[in-house]
């Protein structure tokens, strides 16, 4: 099955979601024009389709292993590595001063869902890298910015992240490793890491390896955790690479999915380590990686949709069966004539566009609020990233699933490739903190920590775009209704959270993830609805009618269909509490 790169909707998003004027209008991106971006996208996008895609299949078939202490990915990933690199693509989104192209996180986000849609496998290595350059970016010191930057910007070093241990999983609390000081100022670090994506690998030069371990003495709990950088080969005075660290995979795990991405074990022993900023505050930086890892994960839900989808619209214009319930034909017809086959198609489209959309208007704050003063953008864009990240890789699981309806019983068969994407799909609701742990950073941090403030301020400027609405045509008229509705229950939620959260905290967090879900569903629908007035106003100008006429039936789609299931999420917060705590397990 090819892929084709979805980068006219990209622009679109930039263009009209993002706040692109605000963006452009920095002085880092003075100059920047959307005719540079669309080249840059084009050129990404055929290089990902002719280079990256074609190792999807292949690579869950044949998948990582390890030989005597050594990580073989699949045949081609190295190659393609290298020309990944040669092109300069791990730069993109970061800093000129450190080789990067310095283009805007906007630009950055449509690359990294092409890469994942292409082939998630191999996109989750750049992925940990793009991580471990926020996080040095953060907290390293110049020394270790002068060390470690370039090397990870060109992609000519690759970055991990290596947070839980055997006894840990989500509770950070837990962690053991132990840090020794040395005479040096260096540590010695010691303990067993698990679920270190590209862990272990053969593709780069190097890898830098972000860990979190304790200090001798240090507090119990996340209190006490410190973060170290701990380079596979040690690096010399002069650059160039030295001896070999003393870290070592003891494993890669067998998985569901996600295949060719090796995710190993790392034992450290006595490994040569570097403390990154001050002791005891390992977490508060590595939450500048996690973030970044997190909304990243939500653009791969949005990523492997659009890969799914692709494919269940080709077979289902192919495919040939049954004859048409209205008559219309006395001979069976292609499967994509019969309604609920269409139900299916379009309701992946449109979660897939929606989440699109959201994830492009969330790069837009984060860039406002990471290099101007803007601090709305900043509120805004913390509340989003639990939704990117929870709503958009629920939305991946379901949009993969119905492509393996569309197929039908072929769909369940490996060769047609549509399990594969289901398969790959199931973890992203669950590794960088799954749903729950999503909706309760919503709930606790961003939602009742401010007394709901900017989840209010959210809905404010969701009736601001109901307002338009109401002025345009009858069809958006129609979906302003329907968002009206969707805002309603949202508030009402957020005031039932807001009232309950301190009281009754139980009821409060038993409804967190469809809170998240009711939210997610809202703000990506409010985003649809932007488009279409977007969209009519272009189509009054006669500019690109089909790709506009497609954007206004998705939004409309979406209204009907999927903006109502808020109103069975907010039930579920504000009435289902009972039921819930008093279920008997």
């Amino acid at each position: 099955m090819s892929f084709t790169a979805p980068v006219r909707d990209l622009l679109f998003n930039i263009e009209h979601l993002s706040g692109w004027p605000g963006i452009s209008s920095l002085p880092q991106h003075d100059g920047l024009d959307l005719s540079d971006i669309s080249a840059v996208l084009e050129e990404f996008g055929r290089f990902c389709a002719e280079e990256i895609a074609p190792l999807n299949a292949p690579g869950d078939h044949a998948a990582s292993r390890i030989e005597n202490g050594k990580v073989i990915l699949p045949e081609g990933f190295a190659k393609a590595y290298a020309q990944f690199v040669e092109m300069g693509w791990q730069g993109l989104q970061h800093p000129e001063a450190h080789g990067g192209q310095g283009l805007p996180r906007v630009v950055g986000a449509a690359a990294t869902e092409i890469l994942n849609a292409a082939n998630m496998s191999f996109a989750l290595c750049p992925l940990l890298t793009d991580g471990a350059i926020e996080a040095l970016l953060t907290a390293g010191s110049e020394a270790q910015k002068s060390i470690y930057l370039a090397p990870l910007v060109s992609g000519r070093w690759t970055g991990t992240m290596n947070l839980t241990e055997p006894q840990a999983g989500s509770d950070l609390a837990l962690v053991r490793s132990r840090a020794e000081p040395a005479d040096d100022g260096s540590y010695r670090i010691t303990g067993t890491k698990i679920f270190i994506t590209y862990g272990e690998h053969d593709m780069a030069e190097n890898t830098v390896h972000l860990v979190l371990a304790r200090t001798p003495g240090a507090l119990e709990g996340v209190k006490g955790i410190s973060l170290f950088v701990v380079p596979k080969y040690m690096v010399q005075a002069d650059g160039t690479l030295g001896p070999r660290n003393a870290v070592r995979c003891v494993s890669v795990e067998h998985k569901l999915g996600v295949k060719a991405s090796p995710t190993a074990v790392l034992e450290y022993e006595g490994a040569t380590g570097f403390l990154i900023g001050d002791e005891n505050r390992g977490l508060d930086y590595m939450f500048v990686m996690m973030n970044a890892a997190r909304y990243a994960v939500g653009l791969q839900g949005i990523a492997i949709a659009e890969r799914a989808y692709q494919q269940a619209l080709a077979y289902a214009r192919d495919r040939v069966q049954s004859r048409p319930v209205d008559g219309s034909s006395r001979g069976a017809v292609t499967i994509i004539n019969h309604p609920d086959v269409r139900r299916l198609l379009l309701r992946m489209r449109a979660l897939t566009e929606a989440g699109r959309a959201m994830a492009a208007a969330t790069a837009g704050w984060q860039e406002l609020a990471h290099q101007g003063d803007a601090p709305e953008a900043a509120a805004l864009a913390e509340f989003m990233v639990p939704l990117v990240k929870g709503f958009c890789t629920e939305m991946g699981v379901e949009v993969a699933s119905m492509g393996v309806q569309v197929h039908g019983g072929m769909g369940f068969i490996e060769e047609t490739g549509a399990a594969q994407h289901y398969r790959d799909a199931r973890i992203l609701p669950i590794y960088e903190g799954t749903t729950a742990i999503q909706a309760n950073d919503l709930l606790g941090r961003k939602t009742l920590r401010d007394g709901g403030a900017t989840a209010r301020r959210l809905a404010a400027m969701i009736a601001e775009t109901e307002a338009e609405l109401a002025k345009a045509s009858p069809f958006a008229q129609a979906v302003g209704t329907r968002l009206a509705a969707a805002r309603g229950a949202f508030e009402a939620t957020v005031d039932r959270l807001c009232s309950i959260g301190r009281s009754d905290p139980n009821a409060a967090f038993g409804g967190s993830v469809p809170y998240l879900m009711l939210a997610g569903n809202l703000i990506a629908g409010w985003q649809l609805a932007r488009s279409l007035l977007v969209a009519e106003a272009a189509l009054d100008r006669g500019e690109d009618t089909a790709f506009m006429a497609a954007k206004i039936a998705t939004a409309r789609f979406y209204a009907d269909h999927i903006l109502p299931e808020t109103e069975t999420q907010r039930l579920r917060i504000t009435e289902g509490a009972e039921s819930l705590l008093a279920g008997v397990l």
